[in-house]
């Protein structure tokens, strides 16, 4: 079992705010940002002063002058740091370096089977990040932190993976631990993949919309919910777990081998290839299902369209419970075009009240294979910069 630590923050607590409204990007002089944030210029000052110290903020050129001399620009400088964001699914892995925008700088994948264990899965993320590392030519201590996605649920106060079902050998693996044998000097935040999905897909396409949920369709099925502009993973960040919500049968919809069953063991990519193989289409993964869809056999496109049917039949729970602008449906079986999606659209438009759809969007993601170590990096952006998080809090070694 891994110690509780404290952490020593990046920013000081009274400098956070400061940095939050030059986090957008845009240079501002020492007037405009104690105009924007009240404070006496003194104060502003000061903690400007503090977050130049720290490499955070730099000079950013001259206003214009309304006569005498011009007032001195401050910007946010991203590149002041480094994080890096692991993305691990069932079937593949993503190690990126980003910076403190969230901009990928360096990324590297593979294929990998998450039921090897945590050890072997772990080595490889670790020495793939380690070299990532070194070829930046930048020093260890710019590194601010480690996030890492994993695709099954996980205890965030511990960041250990908690009877994951498709990931045998991790239960209670204490995941940060093992990653600061290599990264001793940074927090390591783990999370369910789902959850850095959503915030991933946020940042990629909808930075506007403040309540969004991400479903990914894969070997497994899960829901990032974005609520309010945060990320919502419930008391001990087990939120979103679709997989294992009951499907009614209905008279609308297809019959089943039972009255009801489990989500994922009727719309997730094994279960499409299950039906097909009993059909006599030989399908085995969630790969074989989109190769097939792909090259047009009728039978997986008619059994992707069911099991966008019977996503959609939980998917109108969740919309008329939360409400969310924007329903982004992501994995590998989204990927195949629009027969997931419509079956989806198809079923939650009937079973919505009118007002949770009346602009309600439902889309494919857009975040692409990286939409996970952006998201992975976006968690360790929040925590170490953040007002309600730049502080010492526990972190687990």
């Amino acid at each position: 079992m891994s110690d509780i630590v404290r952490e020593r923050p990046l920013v000081a607590p009274e400098a956070a705010s400061l940095l939050a409204i030059l986090r957008d990007g845009v240079p501002r002089t020492r007037a405009q940002l104690a105009e924007l944030t009240g404070l006496a210029r003194s104060t502003v000052s000061t903690r400007i002063d503090s977050l130049t110290a720290s490499g955070l903020i730099s000079p950013a050129g001259d206003a214009v002058s309304t006569g005498g001399r011009p007032p001195a620009r401050i910007a946010f400088k991203p590149e002041s740091r480094m994080i890096v964001a692991i993305d691990l699914g069932a079937t593949h892995g993503v190690v990126a370096i980003a910076d403190l925008a969230g901009t990928i700088l360096d990324s590297e994948s593979r294929r990998l089977a998450i039921a090897d264990g945590p050890e072997p899965i772990l080595d490889w993320a670790l020495d793939t990040a380690k070299r990532l590392v070194a070829e930046t030519g930048r020093p260890l201590a710019d590194l601010v932190g480690v996030g890492i996605g994993v695709p099954g649920p996980v205890e965030h106060s511990t960041g250990m993976p908690i009877n994951p079902p498709i990931m045998p050998g991790w239960d209670r693996f204490d995941i940060p631990a093992y990653v600061a044998a290599s990264f001793a000097e940074v927090p390591v935040l783990v999370d369910n993949d789902v959850n850095l999905l959503a915030l991933g897909e946020q940042a990629t396409a909808w930075r506007d919309q403040s309540d969004l949920l991400f479903v990914k369709v894969a070997t497994g099925i899960g829901a990032g919910i974005i609520n309010g502009g945060r990320l919502q993973r419930g008391a001990q960040g087990s939120a979103g777990d679709l997989g294992h919500v009951r499907v009614p049968f209905t008279n609308e919809t297809a019959s089943h081998s039972a009255k009801d069953a489990d989500l994922e063991a009727l719309a997730s990519g094994p279960a499409i290839a299950r039906s097909l193989s009993a059909a006599g289409i030989p399908a085995t993964t969630s790969e074989d299902v989109v190769a097939l869809a792909r090259s047009g056999n009728p039978d997986a496109l008619q059994a992707i369209r069911q099991a966008g049917r019977d996503l959609g039949e939980v998917v109108a729970t969740c919309v008329n419970l939360l409400n969310p602008s924007v329903v982004v449906i992501g994995g590998s079986i989204s990927r195949v075009g629009e027969q997931l999606l419509a079956g989806v659209r198809e079923v939650v438009y009937q079973r919505s009240t009118p007002l949770a759809t009346q602009h309600v969007t439902i889309t494919q993601s857009k975040a692409g294979e990286t939409g996970g170590v952006l998201g992975a990096a976006i968690m360790v952006i929040q925590h170490v910069l953040d007002p309600e998080t730049a502080h010492s809090t526990p972190v687990r070694r």
